[in-house]
């Protein structure tokens, strides 16, 4: 039958966005041996195995939140992303979305108080999480083969988005990647374990698109940095991302567009054998056509360091 993955999801006091994922599969009778098993699997789950389960696309999704249902569409790869108008309160709130004959499940959903005037906005491969592979290889070994025990936090990324979120009560963070809605369970997890703070995962639909065999990460990033800017107007983000991507001309860009809604950009240095790796760095001159300040460094602690001292 169909059932719900859900995510995390933000929104504003007037306005969320509702994240999920609609799957066939097959349901065990609740306190089963079955069911039992599947619990256990799921928490050491390999990202290939979110692979397995077939989309369901063009099916109602029923949400309700605070007593208010609305019914939205999941696309043609089974996603959903839809925009719903409700009131709530600033602070983390549980939706409730349902597909006909499925049993409900829950998601938070973080609405940003009004005057909420910064924000972070986090690459996830290279910058919070490092594999030490060819980069033609990355996107596959993180989706299809990696335990999410396996995978190695960047030092000190989680101590300094933990003290960018105290230092700014209510600052929402967003984790923005060119991973697969597949897999985000698994890096879901990740996150957690290595004391990440929490926020919504923007992630792209696994496929092809009509004129491409894999989707554009470069156009999604772009995409969603705009989208960010017209729903939060008055948030100036600081944006995090490494040097071998394509990170800081996507940032750089953005800036020039944006830049009342950009506070800073902190890129991590890649070293030099995950350069190689990656394919060498990315090169940009955009650096000296903004405002912003840019800040670098090859971990965390470097990096909360020099943009302190960027934006005293």
């Amino acid at each position: 039958m169909p059932t719900v993955i859900p995510y995390t999801g933000y929104g504003t006091t007037s306005r969320i966005r509702v994240l999920g994922r609609v799957l066939l599969t097959k349901q065990p009778k609740p306190g089963s041996r079955q069911a039992r098993k599947a619990q256990r699997r799921e928490e050491r789950v390999r990202g290939w195995r979110s692979f397995v389960s077939v989309p369901v696309g063009a099916v109602e999704v029923t949400i309700e939140v605070e007593g208010i249902v609305r019914t939205v569409l999941a696309d043609r790869g089974g996603v959903v992303d839809a925009s719903v108008d409700v009131e709530l309160e600033p602070g983390w709130h549980t939706i409730t979305m349902v597909t006909p004959g499925s049993e409900p499940v829950q998601a938070p959903i973080c609405i940003v108080a009004p005057g909420t005037d910064f924000g972070i906005v986090c690459d996830i491969d290279d910058t919070v999480m490092v594999t030490a592979l060819p980069r033609p290889f990355l996107a596959f070994w993180n989706t299809f083969v990696l335990d999410v025990h396996a995978r190695t936090p960047t030092p000190g990324m989680a101590v300094f988005l933990e003290r960018l979120t105290k230092e700014h009560p209510g600052a929402p963070v967003i984790y923005l990647s060119t991973g697969a809605w597949n897999v985000a369970p698994t890096l879901s997890r990740f996150l957690s374990r290595n004391l990440y703070p929490t926020g919504p995962l923007l992630l792209t639909d696994w496929g092809p698109t009509h004129d491409r065999f894999f989707r554009n990460g470069r156009e999604h990033k772009t995409t969603n940095l705009r989208r960010l800017a017209g729903e939060f107007p008055d948030i100036r983000w600081v944006l995090i991302g490494d040097d071998g991507q394509h990170d800081e001309e996507i940032y750089g860009e953005f800036a020039l567009e944006h830049p009342q809604n950009v506070a800073a950009i902190a890129i991590r240095q890649l070293s030099t054998s995950e350069a190689v790796l990656a394919g060498g760095r990315s090169r940009t001159d955009l650096t000296g056509e903004n405002a912003v300040p840019w800040v670098y460094a090859p971990d965390g602690a470097g990096l909360s360091e020099k943009l302190k001292r960027a934006l005293d």
